[in-house]
């Protein structure tokens, strides 16, 4: 289990309590109420950090340690099998009752969120793949200092090391079978253990159960993978060998029997109202493609209000999504919004007004209806000032812990052709809270996004400085609808090395515009090869400016505050960030930086 999540395991020992009312209290927890503790738990397992994982992971695959150490000891001095295991047990009861991460506890917890699609597979699988490093890094530096520590007696060394080689001369389908009701056995110990009303009882079961592991001759992968790192450092075990016909069978035993035998028939063995509790109230289940491909964050169902109804998309319409976090400040920010739409064939803009909750406290009932019903008000106002014949107005509210993510979260459902926000004192990036690392988040875009530095917005004398690539494409359609709504006068800035260089930045230009249907543009070539300096100079002449991202992303410089881009605080007129998403691979989305590759184009400007 995590260690982030300690406070909700406190409770479980009031849970006795008698109530003042007098009334009877079951013996025991129905099943319904079990898997509510354990999704519940799962929901702060799932949304926890790497670091946090990996760790606590290290330490239950230290722990494992313990039990390989006292296992093959006690093996050694005795030739009672009983006796040679009674001390089995003390690596797993550290983990369980020190709230440490085990992969095989794992295929209970998380699994039940995820049928109960409150989280992705690929979540699931992020979620077990970074604890299951972390155990087999633990259990190798335990191997480690046992093999070169002398903390072994050489009759143990020796029977140690004969450990991993049973499980090697073991045929593969037994491997796997044995390893499966092992799986099933350490799922069944978590069931139990969010059942027990106290720390007793806990102790006992998991050591009860985990007696059971070796006396049926029955194996655990971390416990597994220990041993054969002792073995090839202390024997002469290939790694590979111990990996592919010992440790990987019992992997996939585990985890199927973990699955399939204790997580599925215990889910259904439950009832529809086995959810039925205010933490999830007002939680939106995952569609069927998010919950197989997307949403790495896992926890899509946090808002705490959401009024945006069942939504169906368009295909014929261009969609701008506007996130704002004050309807009486940002009306602007949905005007030009408004603007830009108006350009295209059902224009569409959605303003979410995203409402921050306290994270101290929880929200009642009569809470989340003043608070949507205020927002719900500001929003009619906003759309009354904005409102225009040729665009459609949408409005929505999000109540929710979050703020920041939630952009992200719309974009991905409602999927907008192009997300508009704002940048600055008071927005939404000051509260950028997110479960998990924003440059990560911030370098999966969901769809285009602009973000507006806003000095005024006025669209008459537009600069675009452009070096080519896919962000500088969006800053040229931007730069094309306000020529068409507003009647922009448009110019292109090209920052080049020297003179000896001018005529080919402006046969660039000349080439670029033509592509980009910006003809009758005027050009603009600098030589001086400083291009904060050239766009500050020639942002003198001009009302707004348009930046394109460069291979690092913009966005997440922005939200992350490690943009040092002067011309943003040097120039009086408004500048707009415009950045498309990039195409990563999934290996990439799942293991990968949240850093964007350089592309062979060379940086946006």
């Amino acid at each position: 289990m995590a260690d982030t999540d300690h406070e909700s395991r406190a409770h479980r020992e009031d849970a006795d309590d008698v109530p003042e009312t007098g009334e009877v209290v079951p013996g025991r927890f129905s099943s319904d109420e079990v898997f509510q503790r354990i999704v519940a738990d799962a929901d702060h397992e799932i949304t926890s950090g790497f670091r946090e994982l990996f760790f606590s992971g290290v330490a239950g695959g230290f722990a494992i340690t313990i039990t390989f150490l006292l296992y093959a000891s006690l093996s050694a001095s005795t030739e009672s099998p009983v006796l040679a295991v009674l001390l089995y047990p003390l690596g797993f009861v550290y983990i369980i009752i020190g709230g440490y991460q085990l992969y095989t506890e794992n295929t209970l917890p998380p699994v039940a969120l995820t049928l109960e699609r409150l989280a992705s597979l690929p979540a699931l699988v992020r979620h077990w793949l970074i604890v299951l490093a972390g155990n087999f890094a633990g259990g190798a530096v335990g191997a480690v200092v046992l093999a070169y520590g002398g903390v072994f007696e050489p009759a143990a060394a020796e029977y140690a090391l004969g450990l991993a080689q049973n499980g090697v001369e073991t045929p593969i389908t037994a491997l796997f079978f044995k390893a499966a009701f092992a799986g099933l056995i350490v799922a069944g110990v978590v069931w139990m253990d969010f059942a027990a009303r106290d720390t007793i009882s806990r102790i006992a079961v998991v050591y009860m159960a985990f007696l059971a592991i070796p006396l049926g001759n029955l194996f655990h992968v971390v416990v597994s993978f220990t041993e054969v790192v002792y073995t090839m450092l202390a024997g002469d075990l290939a790694l590979t060998v111990g990996l592919f016909e010992f440790v990987l069978p019992v992997l996939l035993g585990n985890t199927l029997g973990g699955i399939l035998l204790v997580t599925v028939v215990n889910y259904y063995q439950t009832s529809e109202r086995r959810l039925e509790i205010e933490q999830f109230e007002n939680v939106r289940r995952l569609s069927l493609r998010e919950m197989l491909l997307g949403n790495l964050a896992g926890r899509s169902y946090v808002p705490l209000v959401d009024t945006l109804e069942d939504f169906v998309r368009d295909p014929e319409s261009y969609r701008i999504l506007v996130p704002i976090a004050n309807p009486r400040t940002e009306t602007a920010l949905v005007e030009f919004a408004c603007a830009l739409a108006s350009t295209r064939e059902k224009g569409t803009v959605h303003a979410v007004h995203i409402v921050q909750a306290p994270t101290n406290r929880p929200l009642d009932d009569g809470d989340r209806a003043r608070i949507t019903r205020e927002s719900e008000r500001l929003m009619g106002d906003l759309k009354q000032q904005v409102g225009r014949e040729d665009v459609t107005v949408e409005t929505s509210t999000i109540v929710s812990s979050r703020s920041f993510e939630e952009v992200f979260d719309r974009a991905r459902r409602t999927r907008p052709d192009l997300a508009l926000m704002g940048w600055g004192q008071g927005r939404l990036w000051n509260a950028a809270r997110a479960e998990r690392p924003l440059d990560e988040l911030t370098n999966r875009l969901p769809c285009d996004f602009l973000v507006v530095k806003d000095r005024g917005l006025d669209p008459s004398r537009v600069l675009l400085p452009t070096a080519g690539g896919p962000d500088s494409d969006l800053s040229a359609e931007v730069a094309r609808a306000l020529r068409t709504d507003a009647g922009a006068e448009v110019s292109l800035l090209h920052v080049v090395d020297g003179a000896d260089e001018r005529e080919a930045g402006q046969r660039f230009l000349a080439e670029w515009s033509e592509a980009h249907d910006l003809d009758g543009a005027a050009a603009i070539v600098d030589d001086s090869g400083d291009v904060e300096a050239a766009i500050e100079s020639a942002a003198d002449d001009h009302t707004m400016v348009l930046l394109g991202a460069t291979e690092r992303g913009m966005i997440s410089r922005l939200v992350t505050d490690s943009l040092h881009l002067d011309v943003v605080n040097d120039v009086d007129a408004s500048v707009l960030f415009a950045e498309r998403p990039t195409d990563r691979p999934l290996a990439e989305r799942l293991f990968g930086s949240g850093r964007r590759e350089q592309s062979g184009e060379g940086s946006d400007r």
